[in-house]
């Protein structure tokens, strides 16, 4: 663990659960996003001062092991059921929900403990140090409640709607189509919500991301189109017709012209180029 080092930029599992031992300990008061942004280095930073550590904002080794010796609970005796693959009913539903908005769980909420719900709860586990069997006991329990309670952005009912926007942090390469796309969401709705006046994107910048159940979801998608592109190959693409393009674009003929901005109907079944 000498060359252990998490830092500005960085994003995946490490940093969702950096993010969720800081918030725990009050330094960080931001949604769990898996991104090391500001928000983070700033509460990095404010744990490194508090315990005398070099104010670097970079999480090194020693930092981490202070993390989870400072975040290690007595397990509470809960009057929760133990819960495991198969299990059913509202305890199962509210697992989800709780899983869901900690980001480990993708599914449907569903009350089903199938294996995908499993395979969550062992991620969640092992990402809090309790042995991960797949089996929701005290200690997944209380674990799952001190996180869940400190989500105190999120506004969430029992399928998590609504949800405040996803924070993302600009990587090289990145622009705002390949995010719009990315989050099935619009190049429009980006921009508004973060009240930009042009394109340019800077590595590191943090966007504000309309999240799945936002109203811009539902605007069309903007497409520009390319050489060779047919108003019946984009219809595919977008599994849209191509009576629906038209009729959404105000177009008499299917004749189209590179670089022409075509607004596509939203649909869940894009298919891949």
């Amino acid at each position: 663990m000498e060359d252990f080092n998490l830092k500005f930029g960085d994003t995946g599992e490490y940093i969702k659960i950096l993010q969720e031992k800081l918030k725990i300990l009050g330094f960080y008061n931001a949604l769990i996003t898996g991104s090391f942004g500001l928000a983070t280095e700033e509460g990095v930073k404010a744990f490194q001062k508090e315990y005398n550590l070099e104010a670097t904002g970079i999480v090194d080794a020693k930092m981490w092991k202070m993390l989870f010796e400072l975040t290690a609970i007595a397990t509470v005796i809960t009057d929760k059921p133990k819960l495991q693959l198969g299990s059913t009913g509202e305890d199962v539903k509210e697992l989800q929900t709780k899983l869901k908005a900690l980001l480990y769980y993708t599914g449907n909420i569903d009350s089903n403990f199938d294996l995908e719900t499993e395979n969550a709860v062992k991620r969640f586990q092992f990402h809090n140090k309790i042995t991960a069997s797949g089996i929701v006991d005290d200690a997944t329990w209380t674990m799952l409640d001190i996180l869940f309670d400190n989500l105190n952005e999120c506004a969430i009912d029992d399928e998590l709607t609504p949800m405040l926007p996803i924070t993302y942090v600009v990587q090289k390469g990145d622009t705002l189509y390949s995010i719009a796309r990315r989050f099935n969401t619009t190049v429009d709705a980006i921009k508004r919500l973060n009240n930009l006046t042009s394109d340019i994107l800077s590595i590191g910048q943090q966007l504000k991301i309309p999240n799945s159940n936002d109203e811009e979801v539902n605007e069309p998608i903007i497409y520009t189109v390319v050489r060779g592109d047919t108003l019946y190959s984009i219809a595919r693409r977008f599994n849209t017709t191509l009576d629906e393009i038209k009729r959404l674009n105000g177009l008499t003929s299917n004749l189209l012209s590179i670089g022409q901005e075509l607004k596509i109907p939203k649909s869940n079944d894009i298919k891949s180029e």
